[in-house]
């Protein structure tokens, strides 16, 4: 039974993959506008982001949204089709989820932000105001 609702979502995502990325291609969100000194700051905090996601994912799309409203260039990696990103968030996050974003502190050690809602809240709070 495992094994026919696995192949049930995989076919369906298959399906309704390419209708989701174009859903998000013609309904995102303008950035927010900051003076390039600004955005080059943001730009400069945001680079020990990552966000661990799958392209049609609908969890993924949110927080993808959200970050592009809130002009932030943090890298995208595919748990999806990169093993080498699989394999660092099932290492380094503990599971094999998405969207997972994982934030670099200044001393280099890595902590795992599971949930659309949470990384959104996070990403509000340090990059909105």
């Amino acid at each position: 039974m495992r094994l026919f609702f696995r192949y049930f979502f995989r076919t369906l995502r298959v399906i309704l993959g390419p209708f989701m990325m174009l859903s998000e291609r013609l309904t995102t969100p303008k950035g927010i506008e900051r003076d390039p000194e600004t955005q080059k700051k943001i730009d400069e905090q945001s680079k020990d982001l990552a966000l661990y996601q799958f392209a049609t994912c609908p969890f993924c799309i949110k927080v993808r949204r959200e970050m592009k409203r809130l002009s932030l260039n943090i890298e995208l990696r595919d748990a999806q089709r990169d093993p080498e990103a699989r394999a660092e968030l099932e290492q380094g996050g503990g599971e094999i989820k998405v969207p997972c974003l994982r934030i670099t502190n200044e001393h280099g050690s890595h902590s795992w932000l599971y949930e659309s809602d949470d990384i959104i809240a996070y990403l509000r709070e340090r990059f909105a105001g």
